[in-house]
């Protein structure tokens, strides 16, 4: 399929430099994008390339200063990246709109509700009273417990696992291997020593417009719903427990784990292997720099934290420096010492 600059200034709401005919039918990094394909410029330690280039059209920046001619065709936008990915969003769309149909072998409960659209993949499984809504699109080897709900638009990947009761609400997507709705790790002491399991009764609510990465696990709530609010983006690797409750907007990083009941607030920024401990609250802003272990509740929003246990960023890097120049401190201490040890003597010689 090819689309022409013209065409795809339209889209992102562009404006064209150059030939507003020239097609393009796929993508390649500027610096080793070929003839016929289109790219993007929003780091400039790549601006080089733009010059170099041999892809068709490339989008840039508004606030770009050309510094030679270029071969491309430019579309300039106010933030070329952002606009990349709007296109990259709508091709993607283009290309799973075609998928129509329930695929052989597969299970579909009689008492399942299907929405116009839906695509079902070979190996699915969908369980009692499930509701599917329009244009889902649903992969092979995928698990759909009783009693789920999947909203307009969500997209479930290969392998995924969502456990009965669960929701799922419009527009978000899965990602391969991850599990919804597993047990909360539950167990009560007992007195010989042993642990008695915790029923976990409650379910997960995910809602509009979520993104969950591979592999990520979601726990059941104990009683109640385990919440990943609207807008949230969940990369792959992702331990959430159980009556967890994250906030709008908000971005966890790979490899990250909170802990049972922890409420995250809004548009709060979670670091790679970050970890937060149960039943403390997360301000609005935050940010938690990647291998923090999180032990107490942060109040204040916007807050950024550092290390483990967590404290304040800038008084980390405080800490840091100060800890690089122990070494000429030593030395300056020692001087000290020796120069008072003089001092005295000469007092005591007086």
């Amino acid at each position: 399929m090819q689309f022409s600059a013209a065409q795809i200034a339209v889209l992102i709401n562009g404006k064209v430099e150059g030939n507003p005919d020239i097609a393009v039918g796929s993508f390649g990094k500027i610096e080793e994008a070929t003839t016929g394909q289109l790219s993007f410029l929003a780091n400039p330690k790549y601006e080089d390339y733009l010059y170099t280039t041999s892809a068709s059209i490339v989008i840039v920046n508004d606030s770009l200063e050309l510094k030679q001619e270029v071969t491309p065709s430019l579309i300039r936008v106010p933030d070329a990246y952002s606009a990349f990915a709007t296109l990259l969003t709508k091709y993607q769309e283009l290309k799973t709109q075609q998928l129509v149909g329930i695929q052989e072998p597969s299970y579909v409960s009689p008492s399942a509700k299907l929405g116009d659209g839906v695509f079902i993949g070979a190996f699915a499984y969908i369980g009692e009273k499930v509701i599917i809504g329009n244009q889902v699109k649903i992969f092979p080897q995928t698990y759909i417990g009783n009693n789920v709900t999947i909203g307009d638009n969500s997209i479930i990947h290969p392998g995924v696992k969502i456990y009965y009761d669960c929701k799922i609400g419009k527009q978000v997507t899965i990602h391969a291997g991850s599990v919804i709705g597993s047990d909360g790790f539950g167990f009560a002491p007992q007195a010989d020593g042993s642990f008695k399991k915790v029923p976990q009764i409650g379910n997960v609510v995910v809602e509009d417009g979520v993104e969950i990465g591979s592999n990520a696990t979601i726990d059941r709530a104990t009683i109640g719903s385990t919440i990943i609010r609207s807008g949230a983006k969940l990369d792959n690797l992702i331990q959430v427990a159980h009556n967890v409750e994250v906030g709008q907007n908000t971005v966890i990083a790979a490899q990250a784990g909170v802990s049972g009941s922890t409420k995250i607030g809004n548009n709060v920024m979670i670091g790679g292997q970050a970890g937060i401990v149960g039943h403390i609250n997360i301000a609005d802003g935050s940010k938690i720099n990647a291998q923090s272990g999180v032990s107490k509740s942060i109040k204040q929003p916007n807050t950024a934290v550092t290390g483990s246990p967590a404290f304040d960023y800038t008084s980390a890097l405080r800490s840091q420096a100060v800890s690089r120049n122990l070494p000429e401190m030593e030395k300056r201490l020692k001087d000290l010492e020796q120069l008072v040890k003089q001092l005295l003597a000469e007092r005591i010689n007086l």
